[in-house]
This record gives structure tokens, C-alpha cells and sequence, in this order.
């Protein structure tokens, strides 16, 4: 019998080498057993262990009573009886708090009982965490037994196969050495040797992977169980261990942005390196070849078809089915790095690698017209870069750019989707490199989008490699013009687009037709203001610079020993110094430059100022080859002396804006005494006031206009019925505060308030002032709506503040309202000053109430009827009264001519033509 039977029979080893008592004394006394000696009768009486089954005997609790008692029936009826004798035998006093004493005990009862449920739930509860631990510490400890049991079973192995090949050398040498082996068994011999060495590390080696490969399996069930173990104990938690490393590999692969393809590798590097043992273990090929041979598997799993045998096949399928799986990942990484790039090409997320370029933050309606201006600015250089950037997405942003009807003229317009406020969006459109940069206002609240607008000044500033070029910023209010001058420093130039609107409006209403030439002036169109450096014009006086340019008309000089300060409309006398540049109206700013004497057909000028054409003695000193050429410009003298005449004007305000205050103060200051400014709006007459002087306007000190204030809705008929609109000589229909807002609902409430008015007007307006006008009208029939309001627009000017300028096309063809002004003309002030920021002083000066500004004159003021003047000799008459003539507007013209072409021809001019010059505020 083996050992291991011997140790699993169901008595122990005890009980076979130590016999009963009882059978030591059969055998000792029963001559029928011959099968045992009788020495076992001598056996010492050492204390023996006690069967399995035997029990020690059970002692009394009751000592006075015997063991015996407790099986008789007669000790049971005692006990009872004894018993039922003392509950009979009480006191009175105890049959008195019977039924008190039982209330208590079954309290007490009920509270025993409790803390027994309860204890008894804690001890299963506890036993069964504690069963729990035990069962799961006995797995471990089996899993982890089997595991070192196999890992040294295999070395022991190992070890022994080494020990039995170092005998066979050692014998092999003894028989070598006594002539008795050949040698070729000895080579057999050690061939077997490498054999045996070899086997144990395949053994080996595909033990590992096995083990490698389920290592995985029972961590994952392990993870599995503890959730599960610690949900069911502790209803507390409310992550589970799964929850728990999911969101920390999430964690890791959303941090790191090449943990993904990391892994990958680790996982293919694995797969190799395991097949290639696992093929170790089942071929006769060597480790280098193995590893070889798994990353063919997993390169291709078509290799696998030439295997041979089970062993190999099986571990050839399950590595090419891993290479198939990694694969597959692989694909995956590859196809979503293509496809977030292209989202991130597509949402407008890459850099953009520019200089020099334009940078435009924000995004409003005025961005169609600002692009349209950069456009025309730029075609001469042959176009150029604007980026865009914007909260919006990039396929919106250039799929409303596509839909803008102009020619871009070779400019390249980029969006980006950002947001000025984060310095990783700025750099992201290299906003270091841009020549200008322009912060267009929000739509909607002004508080609002000007905080932005500081915010976004404070966020350029603040970039690490500072701003090549400078910040122009669209402000929606004037009184935060100076805080953001305060963050931005020099580098900011601010355009108030309120302000810029509400003062047009102001000069237009009191010059019918400034509106268009504005228009002109503003835009790359036509013609717009430069400022260059000519050293050819040093030492020269002003008065022979306006006469020295054919294609340009000077009109100030930056003084350089003044700071760079522009100076308007200069005195004749001021020479220019080395350092000064002009300042000139020109078409471009290549299309014009000096000529060294103004000429004539060929002829040079003679510049002689005389008082009064008539015959004079005229002495030339000297002689040139063109003396018989000469032409003499005669500067000669004004017809009259030119008197501002100054009117009583009577004029109607419709809607409220903000900056009410500032348009009353521009107003007082422009017209004549005893002028009235009626006031027609929804807000009451008491809150008006209050906003005024809330806004900074003291109404005592207004000297030249009376305040008259009507109550009503601009848009109801019967409220403007009661209002005099034929007696008006402007009147201003302003985009009301209540709605602007919203561009589209602020220029319905305009457009209605202007075709009530002039269909008022029509209808008041005599049919027989009417037919005076007609003619000039032209194309409209008497009975037709619009012929009727455009015969009324002769009587008075409205100009209407227009906001989208989409609306203002329609408005201009349909020609009811003398001019229309919009925020097209405040993206043209924007995209001049991008382009040169000194721009913004000259508009500054000519907006403003002190300095210059530009007026219509009639010609009378500077010809007589019929006199055949060229440009350059009216531009002479004109500075005898410090005026800078520009261009006109002829009688039967709709548009004025601004920087004629041909300033030195002669024609005939009319005393109903208007010149459009520069000059200072009276």
C-alpha cells in the first residue's frame, strides 16, 4: 500500500499502529486468533487517542439531581408541579402590580428581542463578509499556489535534467578515458543533451505565455468580483472599482494625446513577444526566429496557412487573430486622427501662418461693407489677407461671406472660429504679425458690446510678442471712448459709430447733398485722403503746393517738428520743412505724385497774383524757350465779399438715440438764434429731461435753439397728423433706442415713419408747388404714390438713419428720402483708419465742432456768370478766404466731382454750380 493510500483511508495513521483497548484484550486472551501474536499483549499502557467517533460523557448542571433523572417522566412532573406551586404562591401587594409588572416585561421583552435581532443580523452579516474574505483569500492563495507549484515544479525539472546530463559527461569522460565509449555515441549523447536542455526552456517558455495570457482573465474577473463585493456590502459607494479605472484610463487617453497610439504599440509588442514564445514552446525553431515568425502572424495573418501540426497551428491562429484585432485599432487611430484633423481644418482650429495682414475681431453687420472697402484698398497691390475670427462656426462665417454680392478683387478672406478674449484664439491667427487689427462692435446692447470691446482691448494687449500694427476699435457710446484710449494707449484708435452717425446726420440736414460727397470721400471707390512724404517739395510755400500736384488736391501738411501733428487747411505763408509730409485727396496712393511746374497743353504757369482782371504791365525778367508759351494764371479777385448767411431754421427730431445731448450741443452751436429743434419721441416730457441732464447737457446754457417737445409714436399716422410737417426746413427720423437692438425691426420702424411723413407732406403740399418740381423728378406719373412724396421731398430734407444697408439700396432707388445714412459709411471710416491710422485725426477734426469741416458753396461766391476759369485758378480764388476747393457739383449733375482730372482746362462755368471745399467752422 502506497503512502498516499494510506494517508486517505478514512481512520488515521493512529488508529492503524495503536489498537482498541478491546481488541489488544481479545487478542490477548483468545487462543481463535492466530492471526496476532502475543506480544501484543506486553503492549505499555500509554495513553491512546480516542476513536473518531467517541464522545466524552455529558456532566449534570443540576447537582442535586441525579443523571439518571433526567430520562424518568416522574422528574419531569415534579419539576412542573414544584414549579407551579411558587408562580401560585404571591402577595397580595404582587397580585396588585400584576398587571404593571407584566406591561413592563413585555417591554423590556420587545426591547430584548430588538437588540437580539439586530444582533444576531450584525453577527450574520459579519460572518458572512468574513466567509466572504476567507473564500476569496483561498482562491488567491489557490491561484497563486498552483502557479509557483507549476513554476517550480518546471525548474525542478529543469534541474534535474541538468544534474542527470553533467552525470552522463562525467560518466562519458570516465569511458573515454578507459578507451570503452566511440565517438559517436559520445555526439549522440550531447545532441541529446542540447535535446533535453532545449525541451525544458520550450517548457518553460510556453508556460510563461499561458500564464502571461490568463493573467489578464483572472485580474479582470478579480476587479469584477471586488465591485460587485463591495456594491452588495456597502450601499454607500456610489463608483464602483470598474467605474473607478474606466474613468481613469479616460482620464490618461484624453490627457496625453499620444496615449492612444502608445498603447497600441505596447499591445502589438506584446502580442509579439508572447507568440513568439508561445511558438518557442511548440517548435523546434529558435527564439529569434519565433519572435520573427509572430510579427509575420501579426503583419499578415495569411502566414499562418503554412503551419504544421496542432500545437503550432492553434498558437499561429490566435496570434494572427490578435494581429487582425490590432489591426483593426490601428485603422481606427488612423481614421479619427484624419478625420479631427480635417473637423479641426474644417471648424477653423489651425494656425494661421500670415503677416502683414488685416485681423478682424467679432462679427456684425457691418462686416460685409468693411470687407467690400479692404477689398478696393488692396487691389492695387495686387490683393491681400483678411482674417476673420469670430464665436461662430467657420462654415457659417464662410458661407455668409460667400453670399455677399462684391468682387474681392484678389483678396483672400480666412475665418477662424475663436474668441478674442483667450490668448491661445489670438495667437492662433497671428495676431502679433497683423499689420491693423479692427474690433467691430456687437450687436445689440451699447454697455455691452463696448465692455467687450475693452475686454478684447485688454486681452492684444496683453499678447507675449507684442502687436506690430495698431487696434482700431468701433465703440457703440462716446462717453467709453476715453477709458478704452486709457487701457489701449497708442496703439488704439477708436471710431464712435453713434457719434460718427449722429453728427453726418447733423451736417447733412443742414447741407442737402454733404451726405454723398461723405460717401465719396470714405470710400476706396473714388477718391480718399493719403498722407506722404515728397522731399522734391521742401522749402516750398502751401500755396504752390495745391498747384503742384495734376492728379491729387493737397489739403493739410503733418508738421514734423509739431510731433507728426496734422494741420488742415494751413496758411499760404507756411513753408514745408525736411520732415513734413502732405496730406492729399487722391485716388489712390500710387496713382499721383508732384510735377515740377504746372503746365498747360505743353505751356508752363506763371503764378501772378493780380487784384482785378484788366489790362496790366506785366515785366519778365530773364528768358526761357517757353516764354512765348506762357500762361499767366490770374488769381484776380472774388465777386463779393462772402457773408455766412445765418437763418432761423426750424427742425424735427423723430425717435430718441443715447446721445441726444450731443446732437442737441452740435445743433446749438451750428444754428442761427431762435431756432427750433422739436423733439417727437414716446418719452414722457419729465423723463426727457431727466435724461439730458443725466448725459451732461445743462439747458440753460443752449442759446441758439428752443427745445420743443411732442408726445407720440412715430409709426401712428394720427399722431404725426398733428405735428406741422410741412413746415419743417430738415427733419432727422432716427433709429429709435427702444429697437436698436435689432437692425431689421429699428429700419421698418424708419421706413414707416418715412413714408407716413411724406404722404402727409404730399398730401398737404399744393398740386400747383407740385408741377414746379416735376420735371426734375422725371420718370414718376402724377397719380403715383412715389411721384407724389418725391415732389414733397422739395420742400424739406429727411434724412433717415438707416442700420441695415440692405435697406438703404431700397431706400436710395425709390428716392422718397434725400439720403440715407446707415453703418456702411462707419465700415468705411473703419477700413481707412486700418489702413492708416492717421486717417482718424483728420475725420476727428472734421466731425468734431471746432476746426474744419467740408461745405457746399455756390459758385457765384467765386466766378461770374459765364467766366472760363480753370480748376487751379478757382483753388487760388478760393484761399482768399482760407477755403481748400475739392471738387463741385455742376447744375444739371447728380453727383459731385471730387479731384477733377483735368485741373488745368478751361470752362465755362455757370453761377448755379456748387463747390465742395474745406473750411473752418464759423
Amino acid at each position: 500500500m502506497s503512502l498516499d493510500s494510506e494517508s486517505s483511508s478514512p481512520s488515521s495513521s493512529r488508529d492503524w499502529f495503536f489498537p482498541s483497548p478491546s481488541f489488544i484484550h481479545s487478542t490477548s486472551h483468545s487462543p481463535q486468533s492466530p492471526n496476532y501474536p502475543r506480544k501484543f499483549s506486553t503492549i505499555p499502557r500509554h495513553p491512546r487517542p480516542s476513536p473518531p467517533d467517541w464522545k466524552p460523557p455529558k456532566t449534570s448542571t443540576f447537582r442535586g439531581v441525579p443523571s439518571a433523572a433526567y430520562g424518568d417522566p416522574k422528574y419531569g412532573r415534579l419539576r412542573r408541579r414544584v414549579d407551579f406551586t411558587r408562580r401560585s404562591e404571591k402577595t397580595p401587594k404582587q397580585e396588585g402590580d400584576g398587571p404593571v409588572l407584566a406591561q413592563n416585561r413585555d417591554v423590556s421583552k420587545a426591547v430584548s428581542d430588538e437588540k437580539t435581532a439586530a444582533g444576531e443580523i450584525g453577527i450574520r452579516v459579519l460572518g458572512q463578509r468574513v466567509k466572504i474574505r476567507w473564500q476569496m483569500a483561498f482562491s488567491l492563495a489557490i491561484l497563486i499556489t498552483a502557479f509557483g507549484s507549476l513554476v517550480h515544479k518546471n525548474f525542478s525539472l529543469h534541474n534535474q535534467v541538468i544534474d542527470l546530463q553533467d552525470q552522463i559527461s562525467i560518466m562519458n569522460i570516465k569511458l573515454q578515458a578507459c578507451n570503452m565509449l566511440d565517438p559517436l555515441d559520445t555526439i549522440s549523447i550531447s545532441q541529446e543533451r542540447d535535446y533535453l536542455s532545449s525541451k525544458g526552456l520550450k517548457i518553460l517558455a510556453l508556460t510563461i505565455s499561458i500564464a502571461l495570457l490568463s493573467m489578464p482573465i483572472f485580474l479582470f474577473k478579480y476587479i469584477d468580483y471586488i465591485s460587485k463585493l463591495r456594491s452588495s456590502y456597502n450601499s454607500s459607494e456610489k463608483v464602483s472599482l470598474n467605474k473607478q479605472l474606466e474613468y481613469r484610463v479616460d482620464v490618461v487617453l484624453s490627457v496625453h494625446p499620444y496615449a492612444k497610439p502608445l498603447a497600441l504599440l505596447v499591445a502589438t509588442l506584446l502580442l509579439i513577444c508572447l507568440g513568439g514564445l508561445a511558438l518557442f514552446g511548440v517548435t523546434d525553431d529558435s527564439l529569434a526566429d519565433c519572435l520573427w515568425l509572430s510579427w509575420t502572424f501579426v503583419a499578415d495573418s495569411g502566414n499562418h496557412a503554412n503551419s504544421e501540426g496542432m500545437g503550432p497551428r492553434l498558437v499561429s491562429v490566435s496570434i494572427s487573430f490578435g494581429g487582425m484585432l490590432i489591426f483593426a485599432m490601428m485603422l481606427g487611430l488612423v481614421s479619427d486622427a484624419i478625420s479631427e484633423k480635417l473637423d479641426s481644418l474644417r471648424k477653423g482650429r489651425s494656425e494661421v501662418v500670415e503677416q502683414n495682414h488685416t485681423l478682424i475681431l467679432g462679427w456684425s453687420d457691418k462686416l460685409g461693407s468693411l470687407l467690400n472697402q479692404l477689398a478696393i484698398a488692396n487691389e492695387s497691390l495686387g490683393g491681400g489677407t483678411v482674417v476673420v475670427m469670430a464665436e461662430r462656426d467657420k462654415e457659417e462665417m464662410e458661407l455668409d461671406i460667400a453670399k455677399m454680392e462684391f468682387d474681392f478683387r484678389g483678396t483672400s478672406v480666412i475665418c477662424r472660429s475663436g474668441s478674442p478674449l483667450i490668448l491661445a484664439d489670438l495667437k492662433k491667427v497671428s495676431v502679433s504679425k497683423a499689420r491693423a487689427i479692427v474690433v467691430l462692435a456687437d450687436d445689440g446692447n451699447a454697455d455691452q458690446s463696448d465692455a467687450r470691446a475693452l475686454r478684447t482691448v485688454l486681452s492684444l494687449t496683453g499678447v507675449k510678442d507684442g502687436l506690430r500694427g495698431h487696434i482700431v476699435v468701433e465703440l457703440s457710446d462716446l462717453d467709453n471712448e476715453v477709458l478704452v484710449k486709457l487701457v489701449g494707449g497708442e496703439l488704439v484708435e477708436t471710431v464712435v459709430a453713434h457719434d460718427v452717425i449722429g453728427r453726418l446726420m447733423i451736417q447733412c440736414a443742414r447741407q442737402p447733398g454733404l451726405a454723398q460727397i461723405w460717401e465719396d470721400i470714405l470710400g476706396f471707390e473714388n477718391c480718399e485722403f493719403y498722407i506722404k512724404r515728397w522731399p522734391q517739395l521742401d522749402g516750398m510755400q502751401f500755396e504752390d503746393v495745391l498747384i503742384s500736384f495734376p492728379d491729387a488736391i493737397p489739403c493739410g501738411v503733418k508738421v514734423a517738428s509739431r510731433g507728426g501733428k496734422i494741420i488742415l487747411n494751413p496758411d499760404d505763408s507756411y513753408i514745408l520743412q525736411e520732415g513734413d509730409e502732405v496730406l492729399v485727396i487722391a485716388e489712390d496712393d500710387d496713382t499721383y505724385a508732384p510735377s515740377t511746374l504746372p503746365t498747360v497743353n505743353g505751356a508752363s504757369f506763371l503764378h501772378i497774383a493780380l487784384p482785378a482782371r484788366k489790362p496790366q504791365k506785366i515785366l519778365l525778367c530773364g528768358w526761357r524757350r517757353d516764354v512765348d508759351d506762357m500762361i499767366v494764371v490770374w488769381r484776380g479777385s472774388l465777386p463779393r465779399d462772402f457773408i455766412v448767411p445765418k437763418l432761423m431754421e426750424k427742425i424735427l427730431l423723430c425717435g430718441w438715440r443715447r446721445d441726444m445731448e450731443d446732437m442737441i450741443t452740435v445743433l446749438d452751436a451750428f444754428l442761427a438764434p431762435g431756432s427750433e429743434l422739436w423733439m417727437f419721441n414716446e418719452v414722457v416730457e419729465s423723463e426727457r429731461d431727466r435724461k439730458l441732464v443725466d448725459g451732461g447737457l445743462d439747458l440753460s446754457r443752449l442759446v441758439n435753439i428752443q427745445l420743443v417737445h411732442r408726445e407720440g409714436n412715430a409709426v401712428i399716422r394720427r399722431h404725426l397728423e398733428s405735428l406741422p410737417l410741412e413746415s419743417f426746413d430738415s427733419i432727422l427720423i432716427l433709429a429709435d433706442e427702444s429697437v436698436e437692438d435689432s437692425a431689421i425691426q429699428a429700419d421698418s420702424r424708419s421706413l414707416a415713419t418715412l413714408l407716413l411723413i411724406r404722404d402727409i407732406q404730399a398730401k398737404r403740399l399744393p398740386y400747383r408747388e407740385a408741377m414746379v418740381t416735376r420735371g426734375q423728378r422725371g420718370s414718376f406719373s402724377r397719380g403715383s404714390w412715389i411721384g407724389e412724396m418725391q415732389q414733397a421731398s422739395d420742400r424739406s430734407v429727411i434724412i433717415s438713419e438707416i442700420l441695415d444697408p440692405r435697406t438703404k439700396n431700397l431706400l436710395s432707388m425709390s428716392k422718397i428720402s434725400d439720403y440715407v445714412l446707415s453703418n456702411e459709411l462707419v465700415s468705411m471710416a473703419l477700413a481707412m483708419v486700418a489702413e492708416d491710422r492717421q486717417i482718424n485725426d483728420v475725420l476727428e477734426e472734421l466731425f468734431a465742432e471746432e476746426g474744419n469741416e467740408l461745405h457746399i458753396r455756390l459758385a457765384e461766391l467765386y466766378l461770374h456768370e459765364g467766366e472760363e476759369l480753370s480748376f487751379y485758378e478757382i483753388i487760388l480764388r478760393a484761399r482768399q478766404r482760407r477755403e481748400i476747393v475739392i471738387g463741385y457739383r455742376l447744375a444739371n449733375a447728380e453727383r459731385a466731382v471730387i479731384n477733377p482730372p483735368a485741373k488745368t482746362e478751361r470752362r465755362r462755368w455757370s453761377a448755379k454750380d456748387v463747390f465742395v471745399v474745406i473750411t473752418e467752422k464759423e
